[in-house]
């Protein structure tokens, strides 16, 4: 993979079903994602080694960290220790979220990748 690259160009995956969509730069210790949720759109409650900081950059979601739950729009940010159980929920027109994980998520590299394709964010990807 060149170091310098359109989001549009980098081949999207599903992780949660085709209503949660990523797109991935990897290094060697760190992965950003973009992450196109669907509206209304579930991610359980699941965990991981990486560590993940995160922000919404468009539509909103429901988060909930360990005991903690809240309601975050466009600059809403989230830090999730290794191996925290968390759940999120889009709203209902769907969100666009940042994420970048802390080693690289290795368990993401099992995801079929699907044909480069027009992102949500930005529109004119």
């Amino acid at each position: 993979m060149s170091n310098l690259v359109d989001l549009a160009t980098i081949q999207p995956f599903d992780v949660w079903g085709e209503a949660v969509r990523a797109r991935k730069v990897e290094g060697e210790r760190i992965t950003l994602a973009v992450v196109e949720l669907a509206p209304n759109a579930i991610v359980p409650e699941h965990h991981h080694d990486a560590e993940q900081l995160g922000m919404v950059i468009e539509g909103a979601v429901r988060f909930t960290i360990d005991d903690e739950t809240r309601e975050l729009g466009p600059g809403g940010t989230w830090r999730i220790l290794s191996n925290r159980p968390h759940v999120v929920q889009a709203g209902l027109n769907g969100a666009v979220v940042l994420d970048v994980f802390s080693p690289t998520r290795r368990d993401w590299d099992r995801f079929e990748l699907l044909s480069p394709r027009q992102t949500v964010w930005p529109a004119n990807g």
